[in-house]
């Protein structure tokens, strides 16, 4: 009679996780195209929707700011499994209220509950660290970055097809997904984290000051936490304005606003599935991480400065390339902390998000309102992706430093012979 051998519990495991992802990205996705156009007929401007809009998005990362080291801590304490599941039952019957929801109000309290739910996407990451290897992690924080992306790349295009029945519709088919996901979680999902590994709940990790502090634990891990908020700082800016932007620069409906962010997803998740791990393996996670950055603030130059839509679609290969910045950031900074600390990591990370997501809704829209609204004689709609190219520049000096190595060979000229 022969064992089992480990790589399978792994591979199925890792497969359960990557659909979990999978199914929230894509309930998610589907209602990034409808939601600020229900909040614009709401408020009857598309200047006061987008400021609207980016109070809706600062409460729901205010939010997963504060919940992550809390969610985060109590898998720890009772395992991932049932975090995740309880977050899938609440996204879903969240999706139901919004699908009702009668007025601004109600839509406020949906986004809430949302935030709160949605910050179990740190438990998945820890999940990936209980059933990883510390030297494939990065390969399959790659995985989930592809499950991102696919979610993505169906999301916002189901969204954009059924919005244009119904703006309601897509709430509706995002609950019922969520609720499956739930669900398909309840029967198939295995806990990662067996009893033996737990820690005892701690209100000292549980808070976002708490779950910081390990950051400051390595010079490299300092410096890359500081690019991963430019990071994800500038990555606000697409789901922030863009719904709104594309309406207002180029004309687009909820459809074509939808097929956009499909090939959006398309190119992102080609990018994370084919081409992240032979572009590692090639120029190393340090150079891998540099490339992606480059090639954001390049992608969001050519998104501020199109002028039509066709020449906005070139920039989507070139942004998708920005993808080779999260799995190699993570990989470089999961391999510098501990195991028994990776999901601590995870939410310290998504804190870093969260107050990146705090700030830069408000940031991106009111830039946006401005540079659409009276105040100028001219108008500049791009200046929201514009500065999201200068943070993923500035970004890319922080990089380069806090990845350098701690002591590089200086060319010296030789001392000159003595006679």
């Amino acid at each position: 009679m022969t064992a089992p051998t480990a790589p399978a519990p792994r591979r199925a495991a890792l497969t359960f996780i990557f659909v979990t992802v999978l199914l929230d990205m894509l309930a998610v996705g589907m209602i990034l195209p409808v939601l600020p156009k229900i909040l614009e007929g709401f408020m009857g401007s598309t200047a006061r929707a987008s400021v609207v809009y980016g109070l809706f998005s600062t409460v729901y990362a205010l939010l997963q700011f504060f919940c992550s080291p809390l969610l985060g801590s109590l898998s720890d304490r009772f395992g991932r499994r049932p975090v995740v599941l309880l977050s899938n039952f609440g996204l879903g019957l969240d999706y139901v209220l919004m699908a009702l929801a009668p007025s601004m109000s109600w839509l406020f309290v949906g986004r809430i509950i949302a935030g709160i739910c949605a910050a179990s996407i740190s438990t998945a990451s820890a999940y990936i660290a209980d059933v990883t290897p510390p030297e494939k992690r990065a390969a399959s924080f790659g995985m989930l970055g592809a499950a991102f992306g696919v979610g993505f790349v169906l999301g916002p295009w189901l969204g954009g097809e059924l919005g244009d029945l119904s703006p309601r519709l897509p709430f509706w088919v995002s609950a019922a997904l969520s609720l499956a996901n739930g669900l398909y979680g309840l029967f198939i999902l295995p806990e990662s984290l067996p009893p033996e590994r737990r820690k005892a709940f701690d209100w000292r990790r549980a808070n976002p000051v708490g779950a910081l502090k390990l950051l400051r634990s390595n010079r490299e891990v300092l410096g890359l936490s500081g690019v991963h908020f430019l990071y994800n700082l500038a990555h606000v800016a697409l789901p922030s304005v863009f719904v709104l932007y594309g309406g207002f620069r180029f004309g687009w409906d909820a459809r074509t606003v939808g097929r956009t962010l499909g090939c959006v997803g398309i190119c992102s998740a080609l990018v994370q599935a084919v081409l992240m791990r032979p572009l590692v393996k090639r120029l190393g996670e340090r150079r891998a991480l540099l490339l992606g950055l480059a090639f954001g603030s390049v992608g969001f130059t050519i998104y501020g400065l199109a002028s039509t839509g066709p020449q906005f679609w070139l920039g989507i290969p070139v942004m998708a390339l920005w993808g080779l910045f999260g799995p190699a950031s993570q990989g470089m900074m999961s391999s510098r902390i501990s195991p028994s600390e990776q999901g601590q990591l995870q939410g310290a990370l998504s804190s870093i998000m969260g107050i990146a997501g705090m700030i830069g809704p408000t940031l991106f829209t009111q830039t946006f309102a401005y540079f659409i609204g009276p105040r100028l004689d001219w108008n500049l709609p791009g200046a929201p992706f514009l500065l999201a190219a200068g943070l993923l520049v500035l970004a890319l000096g922080l990089a380069g430093r806090a990845t350098r190595p701690a002591r590089e060979a200086v060319d010296v000229p030789a001392p000159a012979p003595t006679a």
